[in-house]
């Protein structure tokens, strides 16, 4: 792991620094999660790296946090979040998922063979905008493309101002072109479904094999994953850039503004409907339909947003019935705690 020299050189901001009172600047020490562990997080301050043990009594933690530290090393408190990433965790779990903090701007990388998908590239434009920072659409494997501009194109069609770079992650020239996004202080994220080739860029980046790689099947181009663990890793070239692992099932939760403002373009159409809670489908004086079939909007960029709309109405109601009852039990927990002393002191 790369050794930190200062404060910035870690990703320290204004933003962090105005929640520190005079006392607290003087007296603790500020300090950031660099990788992630079930039982420990490694935390870097400006002159040491070192684990933390996570209790069952300590607040939640993920990659990129910022926490502020007694003189002995103690956990005090972690700061504001500037920007989040979460999901609904994998699989049934009625559970929200961190994936990390103050990211900056998010590399969404995907390749330019059949795992090209701009279903799933607006998936992850919608957890990106919820999370709050920026987004750049690296589109890998640019040596073994024939028309690059093509895919450029297609998802230029999905908003214009989007930002988009064809690159060959092997290749450090090529990678250059994302330099303007990498500079001190800043965060990158680094996000998309395993075998597009995530690690390999950052270890082009690196100038390094910091990260394993693995091939891609050949017969549905699709990955093995590559990265276990989440690690924010520092670049000579100044910045920080985290890995995550290969992402294949991102469920939509506490996203409805990051799908609103993926999907502009819809939402803007649909302030024009006859009916306030038109579904879109079938309802007279639709204007979302009515653009459809002008060919203004794209079906598949309707039936993406439909299913995505549903996708986050379901989990955000399971994950709020979730902590509802989580609420209920505590409450329960409390006051059966409380009769139980209280018949002890009898």
């Amino acid at each position: 792991m790369s050794n930190f020299t200062s404060l910035t050189g870690l990703g320290w901001q204004t933003y962090f620094q105005q929640q520190l009172s005079l006392d607290e600047w003087d007296e603790t020490i500020p300090a950031r999660v660099v990788e992630q562990y079930k039982s420990e997080v490694t935390v870097a301050t400006e002159s040491d790296i070192f684990n933390i043990a996570l209790l069952a009594t300590m607040p939640e933690m993920v990659v990129g946090d910022w926490l502020l530290l007694d003189s002995q090393q103690h956990l005090l408190r972690v700061l504001d979040r500037k920007t989040c990433f979460s999901r609904k965790a994998a699989g049934s779990k009625l559970k929200r998922q961190l994936i990390s903090a103050n990211v900056d701007t998010a590399f969404i990388v995907t390749s330019m063979n059949d795992e090209f998908n701009l279903n799933r590239i607006e998936r992850f434009l919608s957890l990106v905008n919820e999370s709050g920072a920026d987004s750049v659409i690296v589109l890998s494997k640019s040596d073994q493309s024939e028309f690059p501009e093509s895919y450029i194109a297609e998802i230029q069609e999905l908003d214009p101002f989007l930002m988009v770079e064809a690159i060959n992650c092997l290749n450090a020239e090529s990678v250059k072109k994302l330099t303007p996004w990498i500079k001190e202080g800043t965060t990158i994220a680094v996000l998309g479904s395993s075998g597009v080739g995530k690690s390999t860029l950052i270890n082009t980046l690196l100038g390094e094999e910091r990260q394993n790689t693995g091939g891609i099947r050949e017969d549905d181009d699709k990955g093995r994953h590559t990265t276990t663990r989440r690690s924010l890793i520092s670049l000579d070239a100044g910045g920080l850039i985290l890995d995550t692992p290969g992402m294949r099932e991102i469920q939509m939760a506490d996203c409805k503004e990051g799908i609103a403002t993926t999907f502009a373009d819809i939402e803007a159409y649909a302030k024009q409907c006859k009916f306030s809670d038109c579904q879109h489908q079938t309802e007279p004086g639709c204007a979302v339909q009515k653009a459809v079939d002008s060919g203004e909007l794209d079906q598949r960029r309707l039936n993406n947003y439909l299913k995505l709309v549903r996708e986050e109405a379901l989990n955000s109601a399971s994950l709020s019935e979730r902590r509802s009852k989580d609420k209920a039990l505590g409450k329960f927990y409390k006051h059966t705690l409380s009769q139980a002393n209280e018949l002890k002191g009898r």
